[in-house]
């Protein structure tokens, strides 16, 4: 049987390790806000984006020529993770719903390629036997995704320019509510035929019609750039949102059961600190009547 100094630094240790797991808890719960937040204000950001492309598309949505038609190149995929672990199944699920993707798309192997956000993802990837063009590390607050957004358009020019991949999805966990999320699947380029033209048959909201003065190709040009960008950090966004939403549910869960630990490790103290009580005791009353 386990002595009473042994229960109580189990104890000690396991109170410690709560204490942890409740920190991690508040830190999780602290930047699904931070994410939640900055998703928010993306949508802000985007509507501006497709307002400057409704004004520019109002005058003919031929420009959508300027991005290209042509479906003959490669194909390349973009699967957002996390770099560190206890977010759940979040990585093996974004994995498997991406490559099931990739393969129903139907591109040999010698015309995609794969670039994981997330050194976790990146793991899994090649654990399913899915050579990857690379992998890059994810940020650990809101102020570090526009840098990674550009480390990943980087990215995306050298797959046009050296492997003429001119499609390029993106997969990664949209976050719910809570700590539910779901894999997502986003065509990141070329932007949808259809959508320029849906853009340009809204009106107007206002009597003001828009008037720009620089060239309307040049304009267009930075306002899908602009797009672009606006996808990429909202499925950094996203991901962020839903790892942290992952790991605050394994906390809940990794709390609960050393709650139910701290319990059973509490009453065995108890329990055998009476037992330790009653033996003295009765020993004290055998010597009393032994005397008497």
């Amino acid at each position: 049987m386990e002595t009473l100094e042994g229960l109580k630094r189990r104890i000690e240790s396991t109170e410690g390790l709560h204490s942890v797991v409740k920190t991690m808890k508040s830190l999780a719960a602290v930047k699904i806000r931070q994410f939640e937040t900055a998703v928010e204000s993306l949508g802000e950001y985007s509507r501006t984006v497709e307002m400057g492309l409704r004004a520019v598309l109002q005058q003919g949505s031929d420009m959508i020529a300027l991005n290209g038609r042509s479906r003959s190149g490669g194909f390349g995929a973009v699967v957002f993770g996390s770099d560190q672990g206890m977010c759940g199944q979040l990585n093996d699920q974004v994995v498997s719903f991406a490559l099931e993707r990739v393969w129903d798309a139907g591109f040999p192997v010698g015309r995609r390629q794969m670039l994981a956000a997330g050194e976790r993802a990146a793991g899994r990837l090649k654990d399913q036997g899915q050579e990857i063009d690379g992998w890059l590390s994810v940020p650990a607050s809101e102020d570090g995704i526009a840098e990674k957004v550009t480390e990943l358009l980087f990215h995306i020019e050298k797959w046009n320019r050296e492997h003429s991949i001119d499609r390029v999805n993106l997969y990664y966990a949209k976050h719910l509510s809570g700590g539910s999320y779901r894999p997502e699947e986003v065509r990141l380029l070329p932007v949808d035929d259809q959508w320029p033209d849906r853009l340009a048959r809204h009106e107007w909201p206002t009597r003001a019609l828009p008037l720009f003065t620089m060239d309307r190709e040049a304009l267009f040009s930075a306002l899908i750039r602009q797009y672009v960008f606006v996808s990429l950090f909202r499925a950094f966004a996203e991901s962020l949102a839903s790892e942290n939403a992952a790991r605050l549910a394994s906390m809940q869960g990794a709390e609960k059961n050393i709650q139910e630990q701290l319990a059973g490790l509490r009453m065995g103290f108890h329990q055998q600190r009476q037992a330790a009580i009653t033996e003295e005791l009765l020993d004290i009353v055998s010597g009393f009547e032994s005397l008497s």
